[in-house]
């Protein structure tokens, strides 16, 4: 039988060997897993998170791979589902339209394009849109809706057969989705015999100095095999024949950086934000192990915090529950080892509602049970959204319920 899972032994992005372990999370089960009721005897296994920095080229990343047909075979995420996508990318597209230029009816091919959502921004901006999906169901349900999705993942062969049959691409976009790709430089042959002599690559992912200062622990995750930063983002590009032209912090994913890459020798001059943010990520020693000891220290004080707490409400007999199923609660669930102390899990998304957590199976629900089951608390695990949610819910506050925020401080709200 073969393995779901393999090990690298060398860096994703220059080859080195050259890697140390610089932090580890509990290993869990595939994060958005959530099963249904019929699927509740299927085990799942549990997968290690363990984070290694290369001493060469200073890429952060997951070696262990799982098998892509395993993560994304069931993958029930959709962008419209989060209101945080679909605030973001209406100026996404129009930022880049205003800056780049494209000729009218120009192509704009989006990788992992997902329900379209993007794509239809650029549509409405007078472009050709092309999406490639991986998960065929939200691939044949984005052409459906108008936005034209090859269901598959992005390879070299299939750039050529987009380009033999629509033509090449002025705009190639990417977006929460390279940090889950194990082969960087097939993807990048692909991108680049697709681009237009002056097109451009644009993707957006989380970004590694972020994920340190805003204390996003909870986005590292099986998908996301790497942590990108400028430094050695700006080494593979000139290796694979492109060049880093312009970088943009961006608030969504706790904080990600939008990366613009040419051809090399391309028209476009490269932006003195590259420049920038390589003094940055040396001045916060982004590549020396010493920060990745200290941010785990801090991770660690947050999760006693909320065991403390939990253990002590638990002795009380109060009830609590969970505000978000999301692949970041399971991470913060395993790694906070809270798992025990919640009764069940609430979600805004439908898809979530009437399905089990990943592995400890705790069921998940409508947040109409906050006034229904009415429990005494709530850790929000979604708790990059605390703000809209507490705003959403200030009537459960006012009838006596408290939440509880586990990140980036611990802190208790109640109606007092």
């Amino acid at each position: 039988m073969e393995s779901k899972i393999h090990r690298r032994t060398t860096c994703r992005m220059c080859g080195s060997p050259n890697m140390d372990l610089v932090y580890q999370l509990a290993p869990t089960p595939i994060g958005d897993a959530y099963v249904t009721a019929d699927q509740l005897n299927i085990f799942q296994e549990k997968y290690p998170i363990d984070m290694f920095l290369c001493h060469d080229c200073g890429l952060v990343q997951l070696l262990d791979v799982i098998e892509p047909e395993i993560l994304y075979g069931d993958y029930i995420y959709q962008t419209s589902s989060s209101p945080e996508m679909q605030a973001h990318f209406p100026g996404y597209a129009k930022g880049v339209v205003e800056r780049i230029r494209p000729a009218r009816d120009a192509l704009v091919v989006d990788i992992g394009s997902n329900d379209g959502t993007l794509l239809g921004h650029f549509k409405k901006n007078g472009l050709r849109v092309l999406g490639v999906e991986p998960a065929s169901e939200i691939a044949q349900a984005a052409t459906k809706n108008g936005v034209n999705t090859i269901a598959g993942f992005f390879t070299p062969e299939l750039a050529l057969r987009i380009k033999q049959e629509h033509g090449p691409a002025s705009i190639i976009t990417a977006n929460n989705v390279i940090a889950n790709i194990d082969d960087l430089f097939s993807l990048t042959e692909g991108i680049r015999s697709l681009l237009t002599p002056d097109g451009v690559f644009i993707f957006e992912s989380f970004y590694l100095a972020d994920v340190i200062e805003n204390k996003v622990f909870d986005f590292i995750y099986h998908e996301h095999l790497s942590a990108f930063s400028v430094a050695p983002v700006q080494r593979f590009f000139n290796k694979m024949g492109m060049e880093l032209i312009d970088t943009q912090r961006v608030p969504t994913k706790g904080g990600s950086l939008r990366y613009t890459v040419q051809l090399a020798g391309g028209s476009r001059p490269v932006s003195s934000s590259v420049g920038s943010l390589l003094d940055f990520e040396n001045r916060m020693g982004l590549y020396s192990p010493e920060i990745y000891k200290a941010f785990l220290l801090e991770i660690d004080r947050l999760k006693q915090c909320i065991l403390k707490d939990l253990k002590k409400l638990k002795y009380e007999g109060k009830t609590i529950a969970g505000y978000g199923a999301s692949i970041t609660g399971t991470t913060l669930i395993y790694h906070f080892d809270i798992g025990g102390y919640l009764d069940y899990l609430i979600d805004d998304n439908p898809a979530k509602q009437g399905r089990f957590s990943p592995g400890l199976h705790i069921p998940v629900y409508s947040p109409d049970l906050l006034y229904d089951r009415k429990p005494d608390y709530v850790v929000i695990l979604a708790w990059r959204f605390a703000e809209p949610i507490l705003g959403k819910h200030k009537e459960f506050l006012r009838r006596g319920g408290k939440f509880i925020i586990p990140v980036p401080e611990y802190r208790i709200i109640s109606n007092q």
